[in-house]
This record gives structure tokens, C-alpha cells and sequence, in this order.
């Protein structure tokens, strides 16, 4: 099907967002079990069930274009959760396994603030305001999840820079006894 006009495109747009997220809620449990910090469990649990309200605000969004409430496959979140998931299934200290998955999330958050920044654009351009409010509000929710990643980020790094010194000096009272 050709896309021909703005309307269609917004829709094309919805429906890829909307298999994203749907991805999203079967990945996030996973990304959860995955991580070692109590903080960044939290942060994948809360971000599914912030998630669930995401889909439904999409499909509020179909009813509004008068569309029914279908995704088409979303190649680009089937390749950053697949990156996830090979991040998860390193052997690493827990705490950079921590800040891997982190920066499998973020790579995540990023896609989903441009795919709603663009939607959300769309909606507007398309005069359909109510949709671009619904958008805006998951907009920001992604951005604040990605801050929110970066700061479990910044004390995990710190975390993880004692681990590796302590590492480090280990391995140096081992050279000196040998």
C-alpha cells in the first residue's frame, strides 16, 4: 500500500509504535530478571507497567483516527531487544552487567522518543490534537525514563570502578606473593 498522505503516514507511524511496545512488554520482565541492582529491577518493573498504560494510550489513539488497533512489525525494536537480550547472557561482574543492560534500555528509550516526537509531530500536522496530547504524554515518559536510567547508571559506574580496582589490586598482591 502506497502512503499518500500525511494521515496515512501518522498511521504507519502508530502501528509501528505500537508493535514496539508490544515487543517492549515481553522484553522488560526479562531485562528485569536480568539485572543484579534492586534499583534498576525496579526501574524495568515500574517501566513495564508504564508500558501497559503506553499501549493502551496508542490504542486510544487508533480510536481517535477511527483505525483499528494493530501493529506492523517493528524490525528496529526486534534488533535492540535481541542486543539486550546478547548483553544479558555476558558473564560479567553484576554491576557491568547492570550498565550494559542499561545501555540496552537507553538505546530502547531513544527509539521510542523519536518514533513519539515524530507521531507526535505528525498529529499535530494533521490537526488532530487530542492524539498529539496523548503522545506528548508517553513522549515524556520516555524521557524521563532515560534520565531516570542515567542516574542508576552514575552510581553503578562508581560501583563498578571500586569492583574493578579492588580487582586490580588483588591481582597485584597475587604477582608480588608469586
Amino acid at each position: 500500500m502506497a502512503i499518500e498522505t500525511l494521515e496515512e503516514l501518522f498511521v504507519e507511524e502508530i502501528r509501528d509504535l505500537y508493535d514496539a511496545e508490544k515487543q517492549l512488554v515481553k522484553a522488560l520482565p526479562k531485562m528485569a530478571k536480568a539485572a543484579s541492582s534492586d534499583e534498576l529491577k525496579t526501574a524495568f518493573q515500574d517501566h513495564l507497567e508504564q508500558t501497559k498504560g503506553q499501549v493502551q494510550r496508542l490504542e486510544q489513539v487508533f480510536e481517535l483516527m477511527d483505525e483499528k488497533a494493530k501493529g506492523k512489525p517493528c524490525k528496529a525494536m526486534k534488533g535492540l531487544i535481541e542486543e539486550g537480550n546478547e548483553v544479558a547472557a555476558e558473564e560479567a561482574l553484576e554491576q557491568i552487567t547492570d550498565l550494559a543492560l542499561i545501555g540496552a534500555a537507553q538505546k530502547v528509550e531513544h527509539y521510542e522518543i523519536s518514533g513519539y516526537g515524530t507521531a507526535r509531530t505528525l498529529a499535530e500536522e494533521i490537526g488532530n490534537t487530542e492524539a498529539a496530547q496523548l503522545l506528548e504524554e508517553t513522549l515524556k515518559e520516555e524521557e524521563e525514563t532515560d534520565k531516570k536510567l542515567t542516574e542508576i547508571a552514575k552510581s553503578l559506574y562508581e560501583e563498578a570502578r571500586s569492583m574493578s580496582e579492588e580487582t586490580e589490586e588483588e591481582e597485584e598482591e597475587e604477582d608480588v606473593e608469586a
